[in-house]
């Protein structure tokens, strides 16, 4: 594990998240409860030549199994994408220990922890970038990056040395920042399913640019 880029179990940098994990903790004290690492291919950083970056992880999503976009409906929607794009392998059932694997991909948050309402504070994505920059940096053959949500574009732009103001937020967006290109989508959440911001057609062509990008 890449110490810099990884957040301790206990990582008290935000309080109010460390509070709000430290509760659910005593509440479900099965649960994973804590800062969710990336997720990585079994070849390891050296493999990686796409990033996607969520927003945090969903209370009972990745705050409960310890694997983003596992166990809630966001994930549906992103590892049956990645398996038809060639991204993932395997069966994906919604628990880490599905057997599930990535290719040339890894999966992170802007935000680790779990925020209370699915809503980070500014300090707190702010604060939480001092990991996204290294997890950024740890992939050597890194090409694409693909932000999930405004947030975590944001997040992401400031992460690659960039100003927001010249990278805006654009569903199906690709932009040039510095080493790698930057692609941007609606985050695949059920509510931004459910209201028509987000169809899979429109998930599916982001993942199909990134795919053609990666192949030349």
């Amino acid at each position: 594990m890449n110490a810099a880029s990884e957040p301790d179990r206990d990582c008290p940098l935000c309080p109010r998240l460390h509070d709000f994990i430290a509760d659910w903790r005593q509440r479900e004290p099965s649960w994973f409860n804590a800062p969710v690492p990336t997720f990585l291919p079994p070849e390891g950083d050296g493999a990686v030549e796409l990033l996607i970056v969520g927003l945090a992880p969903g209370l009972r999503g990745a705050n409960r199994t310890g694997r983003p976009f596992t166990g809630d409906y966001a994930g549906d929607l992103l590892y049956s994408t990645l398996i038809a794009h060639g991204f993932a392998r395997g069966e994906f059932k919604a628990r880490p220990d599905d057997g599930l694997l990535l290719v040339g991909t890894a999966i992170t948050n802007a935000v680790r922890c779990v925020p209370p309402e699915n809503k980070p504070v500014g300090a707190e994505i702010a604060t939480c970038r001092s990991f996204l920059v290294p997890t950024i940096a740890r992939f050597p053959r890194l090409r694409a990056v693909l932000a999930l949500g405004s947030i975590a574009h944001q997040s992401t732009v400031r992460a690659l040395g960039q100003r927001v103001a010249a990278y805006p937020f654009k569903h199906g967006g690709r932009l040039e920042a510095g080493a790698v290109t930057l692609f941007s989508s609606y985050h695949c959440s059920r509510y931004n399913t459910n209201t028509g911001v987000l169809t899979e057609a429109m998930f599916v062509k982001v993942f199909s640019d990134i795919a053609e990008f990666l192949r030349t």
